[in-house]
């Protein structure tokens, strides 16, 4: 009879013991983004092998980039004819690109992109408006990333007007409503071409958590202006491990790099 239950209780104990590490193992949900945003000034200070050299480098898991060409002819840029710069730098660095147009541009398109390490579930292009006050068509590129099987991320790159502040918060209302719908938590990195107290960013970002360390970003050679950022929703969900603004001069904008944590 001793003998019985002491059995009993070694598999009580086994039972108990695996139900707490599977417990414990759902509760370390936590995940580690490297996350990297970048205007390429179209290639203009410098070629797709060192843009692809430098996102390398860093080995980030997704990238947001803006100013990205597709099969351009400038004629500031007579390097960079015809080259499809998402396709190639994903080619170079091994990532996975979307790209999605804002504009026709130069017998190309001209646009924004997103690299990612991870698969990406759902792609897609959305217009942001564009009002009298606007200089051109605006977008934002948007994509479910697959992050661990059946796990999932919303990641948006954009670019805003850069002329004036009125068609900036029109393009912010957009972006909040079309990424606070997301079943995901999500992150949306880019040039929003506003400072940090400026309305847009100040009341129209104010529902995320700014993860960007706010140093300036632009112009590259003498930085004076934060204008480049990366936000996350919702804001409790998300922990900062490192933010970093890189003094790298293959543009006129510097990259800026934020290592975070989602719960």
């Amino acid at each position: 009879m001793k003998c019985i239950q002491t059995i009993c209780l070694f598999l009580l104990v086994a039972i108990c013991a695996h139900a707490y590490g599977q417990a414990a193992t759902r509760g370390e949900s936590t995940v580690r983004l490297k996350v990297l945003s970048y205007n390429l000034r179209f290639g203009e200070l410098a070629s797709l092998e060192e843009l692809a050299a430098f996102i390398s480098a860093e080995s980030p898991d997704i990238v947001a980039l803006q100013e990205v060409d597709c099969r351009t002819y400038r004629d500031r840029t007579p390097q960079q004819h015809g080259k499809d710069f998402a396709t190639e730098l994903a080619f170079r660095t091994g990532m996975i690109p979307a790209y999605g147009k804002t504009i026709p541009h130069a017998g190309g398109y001209y646009g924004i992109a997103i690299l990612s390490k991870y698969p990406l579930a759902k792609v897609e292009r959305i217009y942001l408006p564009k009002t009298e006050n606007g200089k051109e068509q605006r977008a934002v590129l948007v994509a479910d990333v697959e992050y661990r099987e059946g796990e999932y991320v919303t990641f948006a790159s954009t670019h805003l007007d850069y002329t004036n502040a009125e068609e900036r918060q029109v393009q912010v209302a957009k972006l909040n409503d079309v990424l606070l719908k997301s079943a995901y938590p999500v992150i949306v990195a880019g040039d929003f071409n506003a400072k940090p107290d400026a309305k847009e960013i100040r009341e129209g970002m104010a529902s995320w958590k700014t993860v960007s360390d706010l140093e300036p970003t632009a112009p590259a050679d003498n930085p004076r202006n934060t204008i480049d950022y990366i936000f996350c929703y919702p804001k409790d969900r998300w922990h900062v491990v490192t933010s970093t603004t890189m003094r790298v001069e293959l543009s006129d904008h510097l990259p800026v790099k934020a290592v975070i944590d989602l719960k």
